[in-house]
């Protein structure tokens, strides 16, 4: 179906192969190429990694401390997680080796159109709307990048006639030699200070989604974020925001009503979604796919109403200012569950929001300390209710919430001090909400 893909397979019969990583991500890109027949080495940090699938699938492995030791071979394939200029990926270039990445090589062989979305909220739901307007409108779509599904290995089941939807963290566009024909920034605002060294190369790698278009491409940006209002793709250029919105209906076509998700900066996810696929779908099959979106687990995710009060999992707010845009979306007082690993990003933005926003502020994880520090700083902070773990802070919300309350899980940090990711996370406050539910009765959880 894909013949580019085809010549790809065989081209990696006999050569050496490393994989940097054995995650999800990367297990089936580690058994195509052994199935290609290429001489593969698996490297990661965890010792402890089970060894079957891959010894049986002849692959070599180099695991635990020194697992970045010498690496080489003709191609390397980096994890997103990894800098590029990591002093082991720069010896393997040195020593002749092809430093590239699954999304790196899927966007070279992927033979129909992609709309890719970057931006430091709102990707993943502007995507998957994305993802469901082309389908909507009779597109067979591909669904996949840092939304946890790789594509490079569907790619030889791709036709020209279909469409590919891919999210795209900063950490994956930093090498990037390669842009989508659709290229959607969502917004810009401190995030993932953690990893990369500042904001200008954090910035600077949301903005390489535009640097390899071509006069042909086209860019979606927000026009009402100053980091992206001053940017411009080397194609076409539209810009979403208020602008757009006339007595309340969107470009002539949606109206405000009509979103099922709250909050402005889910009209904003919408707006972007919208501005990418019109006039290569229908009207009507954007409007039919808003009218029925209702969201994606883990993003400000209705759970269920326990005794009168509603509990929100929105378990990706991994950042302050993910944080803040969630509780805008909330009418009423809010009981937060906040804490985790900080991105070394500043938390004073969010405490100045509380007073007018929060009842109650249950914190945990490591960072509990930082974020108490910066909400005691601001006039009429909310109570501060320090818990050991996620299922302290849902006993204790239960026991201070009255009917009307939302108990809201948006952490401003990553999971990553007590959890493998933002998604085991939610997982178990939903399980929490799940136990207080068949104790106490309530809506949801079906």
């Amino acid at each position: 179906m894909n013949p580019d893909f085809d010549t790809y397979i065989q081209s990696l019969a006999g050569r050496d192969v490393t994989v940097i990583g054995a995650g999800v991500s990367n297990s089936p890109l580690i058994r195509m190429l052994c199935s290609a027949g290429a001489h593969v080495t698996v490297r990661d940090r965890n010792p402890a990694l089970p060894r079957e699938e891959w010894d049986n699938l002849g692959a070599g492995l180099r695991l635990g401390e020194n697992y970045l030791d010498r690496i080489g071979g003709d191609v390397v394939f980096r994890t997103p997680g990894m800098r590029p200029d990591h002093p082991a990926l720069d010896s393997a270039r040195a020593g002749g080796s092809r430093v590239t990445s699954e999304m790196e090589e899927f966007f070279t062989l992927c033979p129909c159109p992609i709309f890719g979305v970057t931006g430091s909220d709102g990707k993943t739901t502007t995507t998957s709307l994305i993802a469901d307007m082309l389908a909507d409108g009779g597109r067979t779509v591909h669904l996949g990048g840092n939304i946890g599904t790789p594509l490079l290995t569907r790619a030889g089941e791709m036709s020209p006639l279909d469409a590919c939807a891919v999210e795209l963290s900063s950490f994956q566009l930093m090498d990037m030699t390669r842009s989508p024909h659709v290229a959607v920034i969502t917004n810009l605002s401190p995030n993932h200070l953690d990893w990369h060294r500042d904001m200008d190369e954090y910035t600077a790698a949301k903005r390489h989604l535009l640097d390899f278009q071509s006069a042909n491409d086209f860019a979606v940006l927000n026009g009402d974020n100053p980091a992206t209002a001053e940017l411009r793709g080397r194609g076409r250029t539209k810009y979403f925001g208020v602008h757009t919105v006339h007595d309340g209906i969107i470009d002539g076509l949606i109206p405000i009503s009509d979103i099922r998700l709250p909050g402005w900066y889910n009209v904003e996810n919408v707006m972007a979604a919208m501005t990418a696929v019109r006039g290569i779908v229908s009207d009507e099959a954007i409007l039919e796919t808003v009218r029925n979106f209702v969201g994606v687990e883990h993003r400000n995710q209705w759970v269920a109403t326990v005794g009168g009060v509603h509990y929100y999992n929105n378990s990706i707010g991994s950042s302050p200012a993910r944080t803040v845009a969630t509780l805008h979306a909330h009418v009423g007082r809010v009981l937060l569950i906040a804490g985790g690993r900080d991105k070394k990003v500043s938390f004073d933005e969010m405490a100045r929001l509380l007073p007018d926003h929060v009842k109650v502020l249950l914190l945990i994880g490591e960072a509990a300390s930082q974020i108490e520090a910066a909400v005691r700083r601001v006039p009429s902070c909310p109570p501060i209710v320090r818990c050991e773990g996620l299922a302290e802070a849902v006993a204790q919300a239960h026991k201070l919430a009255v009917p009307g309350d939302t108990v809201l899980l948006s952490p401003a940090c990553t999971a990553f001090d007590q959890y493998r990711n933002f998604e085991e996370r939610g997982r178990h406050f939903v399980d929490l909400v799940g136990s207080l539910h068949r104790s106490v009765g309530g809506k949801g959880l079906n």
